[in-house]
């Protein structure tokens, strides 16, 4: 399920998570944050599905929680 193009997926994240958008997230496969807030905001609603469209968490799995965190804030919705 695709995401409405007119809204920008960072409105969604609280201050913390908007910091460092163009470093790695995923150090072990070298995923930008940036790529892994793209995937989601394109419709990756699960950890599983942003593992096969970034490879991050993969490696160790040591950013799996942060990927976690992003679609927890990325795929509510207003009404929820």
């Amino acid at each position: 399920m695709k995401k409405d193009p007119t809204v920008n997926p960072l409105d969604k994240l609280p201050a913390i998570l908007k910091k460092d958008l163009h470093k790695n997230l995923c150090v072990c496969n070298e995923v930008k944050k940036m790529d892994i807030i793209n995937v989601i905001a394109n419709g990756a609603d699960t950890v599983a599905e942003v593992k096969k469209q970034t490879y991050a968490t993969m490696g160790s799995g040591c950013c799996k929680q942060q990927v976690e965190r992003l679609i927890e804030c990325l795929c509510t919705t207003e009404d929820e």
